[in-house]
Order: structure tokens, then sequence, then C-alpha cells
């Protein structure tokens, strides 16, 4: 094999694994939805929940998937809607504080003010997938916007 054989084949593995990449994104933002979907419905049922959430997933799960930044009392009144069951802790509120502070310390959220000084947080999405270095990807997007590859498009 030749280096080019060999370019090729490292070209088309960084492409795969950048689309699983995304498709795991999509999936993983689909399971949240229907996560919170199902507690929802269930709860309207009148079920009880055969698997119990841990605050931190939950916390997690509301603001990943909540579509924008939301204050600590908006976090804890969507776990309540959702049907998370707070009641276990005395103080509700200063419980999903302290989640939000570790996952702001984690780096898994972020923390913001807004221009009137309320604070909320904000799912931190996570970076692109990436097991490869910064030279391999570089090569990658050059041979896609390369003068070979606008040729090989010109000769299809």
């Amino acid at each position: 094999m030749s280096t080019d054989d060999y370019r090729r084949a490292l070209e088309a593995a960084v492409k795969e694994y950048e689309g699983l990449g995304e498709e795991r994104r999509r999936i993983d933002h689909r399971l949240g939805e229907l996560a919170q979907t199902i507690a929802t419905l269930s709860r309207l049922c009148g079920f009880a929940a055969t698997v119990q959430w841990g605050l931190t997933d939950a916390v997690r799960t509301v603001l990943r998937y909540g579509g924008h930044a939301m204050t600590p009392v908006e976090v804890r009144d969507r776990l309540k809607s959702i049907g998370f069951d707070l009641t276990r802790y005395s103080n509700d509120l200063a419980a999903v504080h302290t989640i939000l502070k570790r996952l702001n310390e984690a780096g898994e959220i972020r923390f913001k003010t807004d221009y009137a000084g309320a604070k909320s947080y904000l799912w931190e999405k996570p970076a692109k997938v990436a097991a490869i270095g910064p030279e391999v990807a570089a090569f990658v997007r050059q041979r896609e916007t390369g003068p070979a590859s606008r040729k090989k498009k010109e000769s299809k």
C-alpha cells in the first residue's frame, strides 16, 4: 500500500468516527427527551417510578434538554413537573443549588448572568468527539476542500 492509500483510509476512518459521534449526540438527546416524556406521562397515569433517578442525573437531564438557560427555581419546578420526588430533601432548592454548583465546577454546565443580574445555568454542550490530533483533522479538511478534491468532483 502507498502513502496515498493510507491517507485515504485515514480520511475514511475519521469521517466515520465524526459521523458516529454526531449520531451518538442525536441519540443521547432523543433518549433524554423520551426520559422526560415517560416520567411525565407515568406521573399523569398514576404509575409509580420503578427506577429511581438520582437528583444529579435528573438535574442534568432537565438542563440538557431544557433548551435554554434555567434559574435554580426553574430547574426545581421542572423536576417537580416531570414527577421527580423532592420531598426527601428538607430544602429542595438548596439541594438543587448544590447540584448546580457541582455540575458547574465539573464543566458540565455553565453559569451565566443576564443584563438584569439574574443568575441561570446552561447545559455546556460536550466538545466534538475527537480522538484524533488536530493535524490529522486539518489534513482531512484540507483534502475535502483542496484542489484534488475539486478535480474529483468536477470529473464526476
